[in-house]
């Protein structure tokens, strides 16, 4: 199924939208996680992950431009290996996803979904260690060596590719000694990285079903930036733990959704 063309349907799109834009807001990370993975509840999943690449670069650019000209030339530098290998991995995702049949990748979508709520909540700690993205767990198991950088730049730029979800990019920046707001502009610089190139693949590769989902992709831009923007100025008013709280339940809620229609229940 394409995207509906109905008034109330375009609606509906837009307002998911603005919600996974104030999160990102909000957060620093999810809007690819809410905006996606809500989409393909509705429609097919691959088309919701092309249709949210537009978006999510606006999004990118917007919270990049936190970012001082000097705390982006020496973010480019720190994190170049983490990039490059991200970037070429994009690439492998995106030839994966239009060779994946609908129910399955619904199923790992959910799955992802669901297995990124458990690395990053803090009530109960993982085998492992503690939970991913907590206050005892910078740099821990992780290292900013080059090695380091481009294998999860690899890996998580695959996955990231295939599925619009960036898991473990995330995850690695979070055990970096980075201010909230630094971690918001540094996450939004990667992404905005990759999704450049996710657009000219998408292009090339054929994963637009036909030119007016991209065309609704590039309006969706405006409700997705708008929610960037009121997320923003709630950043300072909640709480590290209400923030994580609200993100993690929107996404578990969706998570199980698409379980649930990627089994056919």
């Amino acid at each position: 199924m394409l995207l509906p063309a109905s008034p109330l349907a375009l609606a509906g799109v837009a307002g998911v939208l603005f919600v996974a834009g104030t999160v990102n807001g909000i957060a620093g990370f999810g809007f690819a996680l809410v905006a996606t993975m809500a989409l393909a509840t509705a429609v097919e999943p691959a088309t919701a992950v092309v249709f949210v690449i537009l978006p999510i670069l606006a999004v990118n650019l917007t919270l990049a431009g936190e970012l001082s000209g000097r705390e982006v030339r020496t973010c480019g530098d720190r994190f170049l290996p983490l990039l490059a290998s991200a970037a070429l991995g994009v690439l492998v995702g995106m030839v994966a996803l239009g060779a994946l049949p609908d129910g399955p990748l619904r199923l790992v979508l959910g799955g992802v979904t669901l297995a990124f709520v458990a690395s990053v909540q803090q009530r109960v700690t993982l085998p492992g260690g503690a939970a991913l993205g907590g206050p005892d767990d910078r740099g821990a198991g992780l290292t900013a060596s080059t090695p380091a950088m481009a294998a999860v730049g690899g890996v998580g730029g695959a996955l990231f590719g295939g599925t619009n979800v960036g898991v473990q990019l995330v995850a690695y920046l979070r055990g970096f000694e980075l201010s909230h707001d630094l971690f918001v502009g540094v996450v939004a610089l990667l992404f905005l990285s990759l999704n450049t190139v996710r657009i000219v693949a998408a292009a090339l590769l054929g994963l637009y079903p036909d030119p007016g989902v991209a065309l609704l992709s590039a309006a969706a831009a405006v409700p997705a930036v708008g929610g960037v923007l009121v997320g923003s100025r709630l950043r300072g008013l909640l709480t590290p733990e209400l923030r994580r709280g609200v993100v993690l339940l929107l996404l578990t809620v969706i998570a199980v959704q698409l379980l649930r229609t990627g089994l056919g229940v």
